[in-house]
Order: C-alpha cells, then sequence, then structure tokens
C-alpha cells in the first residue's frame, strides 16, 4: 500500500528523514564521529599524499602529524606566478582563414604547422599556482609514541593527532577559520611540557612531467613513515625575508615567482604568532618555546592581489591585522566559530549505503587499499563525504575557484601548472557542489567566469575578429583565454561556453531571478562569439567549428586538429538553449534569441558510426584512432554532465554511447574513470558504475589520504566519484526527478539526505531491498514535479508547507 500523506515525527526519525535541522555537530560544536565522516591513521604522514589538509577556501595546509618535527606545508589561494599579461596572438587573424581551408582539404599536418606557427598564445604557457612554504615545530626529545591516533574529522572541518609516552600525553588540533580567516594549530601536553623551535622553510620546486606518469599506472610508492622524521629548513626563495614581529610572532615577506617570460607582479606575507603559557622568544631565526603546557599557533596570510588587474593590497597590513583580530579571541571561541560555520555547511548533507562492520573498523589508509574488492559500502559514502568536506575547504564564497589541485599544493612547478584546465577537470571539479547542498561554494567560478569574459572578449576580437568572449582549454589566476600548450591540446574554442553552462545548471538548481541576470550577459556573449565564428561544413552536414580538436585526443591523420568535433556540437548546442531559455525567462532580446534559436537547429547533429559507436568526428575515423583507450570520452558530453543524449529520449544513441564507452575501457586515469562512473550511473547501469567505482576507491586511483591519483594527484576525480555516487541514488535531468536510477546490488539499503535536485529540490529518500521506502520532497509551495521511481512514474505536489512526503509498503 502506498501513502502519500504525512509522517508522523516517529516515523521520520526512524527512517533518516528528520528534517530542519542540522546534525548533532552543528548545534553542540563537536564531531559525531559517524564512521563515514572520519579519516584516521595508526601513523604519521610520510609523504605529501599521506597528509591531511584543511582549508578554507582562501588558505589551505596540509598536516602531516608527525612526532619529531610536526610539518604544516601552506598555501595560498592567489600565490600564482606572474603578473597581468596579454597573451593574444595578433598573426591569428590573418592566418585563421588559411587554417580553415587546409582543414576543408584534408590537409591536416599543413593545417597544424601553420596553426602552431600563428594561431597560439605568447607565452605559450600560462602562470602556475604556487606554495606558500612549511612550518616546521621540531620538538626537543621527542621519542618514539604509543597509542598514536592521526585524524581527520570531516563533520568538524578539525584534523587532530593524539599520542603517549611515558605517562605523558599529547595532542594537537588544526583547522582552517573562515570566520577569522587564519590556520590555527592547538598543541597540549598533560604530564609533560611542549618544548619546540618553530622555522619557516621555503617551498621547494616540485616538477612532475607529464610523461613520468602512465595513465592507470599506480601511484609512485610512498614515503617510509619514520615517527621523529625531521627536515631540513632550506633556503627561502630569493627576496623572501624572515623577520620578528613582536615579541611571540614572525613575519615572512617575499615576491611571486615569475614564469615564461611573464615578470613577477605580486607581494606576500606570513604571518605566525604563538600564544601560551610557556616561554616565547621570537627571533629571525623562528620561535622558541619552551616549558608550554597549551600553545596556540595563529597563522595569517595574504598577497597583494585584488583582481586580474590590481595588485594593489598590503599583505603585511592585511595578517597583522588579521592576527591581532585572532590573537583577541580565546582558543575555544575561534574553535567555536569555525566549527559552527564548517558544520552549516557540511551538516546538510547526510548519506548510508551500508556497512561491513570488519572493514569500517579499520584505519582509512588500509580501507582504501582493499577497496577494490567493493565489500566496503561505507567507504563510498566515506569518499563522498570528504569530496564534500574537500569543496567546502577549496572553495568559498570570494576565494578563487578550486583548481587543478583544489588549493593544496606542494611546489611552485605543479603538475600542470595546478591551472584550471576548462576542457573538463575545472567543470568536473564542480559537478557534486549544487546536489551536495553545497551551492554557496559555485560563487568562485561565477566570478572567475565574469573575469574570464573580459579578456576573452580581447582575445575573440584579436584572434577571431569576433564579437562576444571566448576561453580554450585553460585559465590562470590572471584569466588569460588564449589558446596554449599547441594546437593539439589548446586550440579548442569551448572552454568559456562550457563553463557557461556549468553556470546555468547551478543556476536551474536554484532557479532566482537575480542569479540569472548575473549569468544572461555571460551566456549572450559566449554565444555571439559562436554565431560569428560558426562555419557552414563543406559538406553540407550543418554549422561547425573550426579549427577545433576533440580534447585532447589524436584523430588518425597524425593530428588532434579538425572540423566541428562531436563535443563541440553538443556544447554549443546546449549554449544556445540555455542563452534562449535565460532571456527569455528574463524578457529581453526576443528577435535575438530567435536568431540564436534558429543558429541552434543548424548545428550538426551526432552521429553514429559504421561499429555503431556515437562518432567522436563528424567523419567515422572512431575505428582507426592510434589510442582506443584514451583517457577523455569527450563525445559523451550530451550523455553526463548534459541531458541531450539519455535512455528516455535517445535510446539508440544511448546504445551507441555504450559501445563508445566499452571499447575505451572502464579504468583510465583518476578523474577519467570518475567520468565513466558518471557516465554509466547516468544510463541506469548501477553494478557497471559500481565496478568503475571499485576501481576509484583502491589505491591505484586513490592516495592513503583519499586525494584522487591521476597521477599525480589532481582533486577532480575526487569530485568526479562523489557526483557519480549521488548520479547512482537520485538524477534530476529532463523535468524528471529520477529515484534509484542506477542503484547497485551492493547497497541494497541505505539512505541520503540533503540531495538538492533542479527546481529548487531538496530530496530526502530511504530505501530497502532495491526499492524506495520512504521520500520527502521540499519545493516552492504548490509546485509540481515529476518522479520517475523503476517502471512508475508519478507526480509529486509540493504542498502549501513546501513539501511532499510519502511512504512505499
Amino acid at each position: 500500500m502506498n501513502t502519500a500523506d504525512g509522517l508522523t515525527r516517529r516515523e521520520t526519525l526512524a527512517t533518516g528523514l528528520a528534517l530542519g535541522a542540522l546534525p548533532a555537530v552543528a548545534a553542540a560544536g563537536t564531531s559525531t564521529g559517524h564512521k563515514d565522516e572520519m579519516l584516521w591513521y595508526r601513523q604519521p604522514a610520510g609523504a605529501w599524499t599521506e597528509a591531511l589538509p584543511v582549508g578554507n577556501g582562501r588558505l589551505g595546509a596540509m598536516v602531516f602529524g608527525r612526532v619529531g618535527q610536526e610539518r604544516l606545508q601552506l598555501n595560498s589561494d592567489t600565490l600564482w606566478a606572474g603578473s597581468p599579461y596579454d597573451p593574444d596572438n595578433p598573426a591569428a587573424l590573418a592566418a585563421l582563414p588559411q587554417v580553415r581551408a587546409l582543414l576543408a582539404a584534408g590537409r591536416y599536418k599543413e593545417a597544424t604547422d601553420l596553426a602552431s606557427a600563428k594561431l597560439m598564445a605568447k607565452p605559450l604557457s600560462q602562470m602556475p599556482y604556487g606554495a606558500l612554504g612549511d612550518l616546521l615545530l621540531t620538538f626537543v626529545d621527542a621519542r618514539q609514541p604509543d597509542d598514536y591516533r592521526r585524524a581527520l574529522d570531516l563533520a568538524s572541518g578539525i584534523a587532530t593527532t593524539t599520542y603517549g609516552g611515558g605517562g605523558k600525553r599529547y595532542a594537537r588540533e588544526v583547522f582552517a577559520s573562515e570566520p577569522d580567516q587564519v590556520i590555527v594549530l592547538r598543541l597540549t601536553a598533560e604530564g609533560g611540557t611542549l618544548d619546540f623551535d618553530l622555522a619557516y622553510r621555503g617551498p621547494r620546486k616540485v616538477a612532475v612531467p607529464r610523461e613520468q606518469f602512465v595513465e592507470g599506472a599506480a601511484p609512485p610508492a610512498t614515503a617510509k613513515t619514520d615517527w621523529l622524521q625531521r627536515e631540513t629548513t632550506e633556503a627561502a626563495r630569493p627576496g623572501v625575508t624572515v623577520a620578528v614581529d613582536g615579541t611571540d610572532a614572525m613575519l615572512v615577506t617575499g615576491r611571486n615567482e615569475a614564469s615564461d617570460g611573464i615578470a613577477a607582479g605580486l607581494t606576500y606575507a606570513l604571518r605566525v604568532q604563538v600564544q601560551g603559557d610557556g616561554r616565547i622568544v621570537a627571533s629571525a631565526a623562528g620561535i622558541t618555546v619552551r616549558g608550554a603546557r597549551q600553545v596556540t599557533l595563529l597563522i595569517a596570510a595574504a598577497t597583494s592581489y585584488r583582481g586580474p588587474a590590481d595588485q594593489s593590497a598590503d599583505p603585511v597590513a592585511l595578517v597583522r591585522s588579521v592576527g591581532a583580530a585572532a590573537a583577541a579571541k580565546s582558543y575555544e571561541a575561534l574553535r567555536r566559530a569555525h566549527v559552527a560555520d564548517h558544520a552549516a555547511l557540511f551538516g546538510g548533507m547526510t548519506i548510508d549505503l551500508g556497512s561491513n562492520p570488519a572493514a569500517a573498523a579499520l584505519p582509512t589508509d588500509r580501507r582504501i587499499a582493499a577497496g577494490e574488492g567493493g565489500t566496503d559500502p561505507g567507504l563510498a559514502a566515506l569518499y563522498l563525504q570528504y569530496a564534500r568536506y574537500l569543496m567546502i575547504a577549496s572553495s568559498r564564497p570570494g576565494t578563487q575557484p578550486a583548481n587543478l589541485q583544489g588549493i593544496w599544493n606542494e611546489g611552485t612547478s605543479p603538475p600542470w601548472g595546478s591551472k584550471y584546465t576548462i576542457n573538463i577537470n575545472t567543470e568536473m571539479n564542480y559537478w557534486p557542489a549544487d546536489p551536495a547542498g553545497l551551492g554557496l561554494c559555485v560563487e568562485p567560478l561565477l566570478r572567475m567566469t565574469e573575469e574570464l569574459a573580459v579578456t576573452g572578449a580581447r582575445t575573440a576580437r584579436a584572434m577571431y575578429g569576433a564579437g562576444g568572449w571566448v576561453a580554450h582549454h585553460n585559465t590562470d589566476l590572471w584569466r588569460a583565454s588564449a589558446p596554449i600548450d599547441g594546437p593539439l591540446w589548446g586550440l579548442w574554442p569551448c572552454g568559456g561556453a562550457w563553463l557557461c553552462n556549468t553556470l546555468f545548471t547551478h543556476w536551474d538548481h536554484h532557479r532566482t531571478d537575480a542569479l540569472l541576470g548575473r549569468l544572461y550577459p555571460l551566456l549572450a556573449g559566449a554565444t555571439r562569439f559562436f554565431l560569428d565564428t560558426l562555419i557552414e561544413d563543406p559538406k553540407g552536414r550543418g554549422l561547425v567549428t573550426s579549427p577545433s580538436v576533440s580534447p585532447e585526443n589524436l584523430h588518425p591523420f597524425g593530428s588532434s586538429l579538425c572540423v566541428g568535433p562531436a563535443m563541440d556540437r553538443q556544447i554549443i548546442r546546449d549554449l544556445f538553449a540555455n542563452t534562449v531559455a535565460a532571456g527569455k525567462r528574463l524578457k529581453r532580446d526576443a528577435a535575438w534569441l530567435e536568431t540564436v534559436a534558429a543558429a541552434r537547429a543548424k548545428i550538426a547533429p551526432d552521429r553514429i558510426g559504421a561499429q555503431g559507436q556515437l562518432q567522436e568526428w563528424l567523419e567515422d575515423w572512431d575505428e582507426q584512432a592510434p589510442d582506443p583507450h584514451h583517457r577523455h570520452v569527450s563525445h559523451l558530453y550530451a550523455v553526463y554532465p548534459s541531458g541531450q543524449i539519455n535512455v528516455r529520449d535517445t535510446p539508440e544513441l544511448i546504445e551507441a554511447a555504450k559501445v563508445t564507452l566499452r571499447r575505451r575501457g572502464d579504468l583510465s586515469t583518476g578523474w577519467a574513470t570518475a567520468w565513466r562512473l558518471c557516465l554509466w550511473a547516468r544510463m541506469g547501469e548501477g553494478d557497471h558504475a559500481h565496478e568503475i567505482l571499485n576501481g576509484l576507491l583502491g589505491p591505484n586511483r586513490t592516495y592513503p589520504n583519499m586525494f584522487d591519483a591521476h597521477p599525480p594527484f589532481q582533486i577532480d576525480g575526487n569530485f568526479g566519484g562523489a557526483a557519480g555516487i549521488m548520479e547512482m541514488l537520485v538524477q534530476s535531468w529532463g523535468d524528471t526527478l529520477h529515484l534509484l536510477p542506477a542503484l547497485p546490488s551492493a547497497w541494497p539499503d541505505g539512505a541520503i539526505t540533503g540531495f538538492r535536485a533542479r527546481g529548487d529540490l531538496r530530496v530526502d529518500l530511504t530505501w530497502r531491498q532495491g526499492r524506495p521506502q520512504a521520500l520527502t520532497i521540499r519545493g516552492p509551495a504548490g509546485s509540481t514535479v515529476a518522479v520517475r521511481a523503476g517502471k512508475e512514474s508519478f507526480t509529486a505536489r509540493i504542498g502549501a508547507a513546501g513539501q511532499y512526503r510519502r511512504r512505499w509498503a
């Protein structure tokens, strides 16, 4: 028997659907200690990928938890190399028609050579994200401990280290406070004292060449853990000074680095203040602490960056002001404010996928080591919650968006510059944000896109002779928008368009006119660029882009440069539809929107090849492509994150997409495996998706600290994997809410609360034996929601109280 009437409070609590309150951590300011909300270990971190991250969106730290010498590796979100620069190539405009003509004639090598010489940015690389350096706390007479435990409580956002020895107990807590804009390290001793020397170490130059890592290979082995491990204080980068800043503080100042001929243009400051009950002495060498039982470090950092065209901030004044304000508060007050702020975001979603008690009792590194077995459902729940934690820690309103490594980066020459790769990786970072109840965290991406539209308008005029704005496959702090790296990777004009589609999806989860009014100029500008640059396919198949690539895959003719790849057509089709929808809702530009709609109808459609596959290119080249297992599955954008191709409306194209995916293989680099997970989930293949998830959760693609192993570390795999887990449970596309569309047999019973769906909906769902048991939908009063659960379809009517509830017998 089905009932749609209200549940009693006891029934609601029993099914995990208690509403209107955050978890206990939000009310009490302490962690619930839930098994799926805690990472923990029995040994300190050896390698960087064993350390635990904290962050407030602007400042980040990796906490190693070492006994002999604690290491905090620090980052500031605006500490990038270089200064404002114009990479647009003035030779591009004249060469563009020649490149198009060569491509139309099938002369791919000549087109690629000319594009390399005339169409690429100057310089050919963008600016890398850099590290701030390390704080090293070297303890006097440290000895091997007993009862050691290191943990990261996701619910409170606090990393802890506890250990004992000789009747003494030591504890540390580290968190990055958004309300107070400092990183806080609290150390306590019972039965002993805290005696240590604090020193600053400049950032290392960490260079990891692309070719060092083989797709699908296991990550590099981690370093051996040494309980008393100590590292030397290396020389800081040139121009860095360390000075006393009061009796209990030190001040580090310096400049960012130059790169690829672009001069350094930022200054930065790092201030560390030590408060405690012992003897504290600051000097140019650092700070010494002796005989203390309680010590608190307040770490503030800032750069002179205000925006892409403004570097006038005073970082020294900023860190002194922030540090003084934090120092005026007790540790308990700082901690309470941090936990309340963090829990208000983190507590918005819960998930229960069942439990294997034996696996759940293991330290996190051991759970990951066994992760590919698929017998630990709680590990998947932990992975989702960890991704939510990372989102909160690396992307907050007013900060920079999460980059390739979120906010955590060990050196000044990180892999791929730790930039914003906008041909998949940056967009993937934000796939889980709105569904996981973290729409607030999307604001930095919107602000970056607004800034990128300014530089992108210059690139559109200078290099294409077009209106509107364009961005290619990468950008950086300075919002560079010209194509980089070389034509085989960078000559792809749809990065800005994909960002626009991502932001429209963000709006679709909230549907406020104020947000849409902010988005519309971005959508319209990106659309104008393509109206000016799309060309008629010489073979009469419709409007196409030229030149472009299907990221980042070679076709059979020794190049990736081509005309009208499938991904371009799909992205532009979404862009035009979103622009029309936004303009109509805002009642703007009616005549022009008709032109946009007409152009959309002329875009070359998706095609099925001779082998039954969804074609990656206009031509049926897939079977001849040199890398049949390529990590990118660009032409499946239309399946996920878009919904142009779906199981309800386009079953033939879905079958073609499955042919493509089977040929590509299930496992690839971390983020590429996550995309495959999302695709199989969107297509309703729950057990297949679960097999891929197992590969993602195991040690080949997840480091001991649960960072995604691309390898090396890229955070997009964490975020993509989280999106895939939610996609298995609830989907929101085609104006329909889909319940348990890809539930694997491994998760027969479970619950999810706080899922956000398109249309400003919140969904709480429990299931038993693979079938829905209880559903609550909150949304705009008086609205209706089309719902599909297995073979059943029904309409949920949101009542005057703003909710709909249903139980299944």
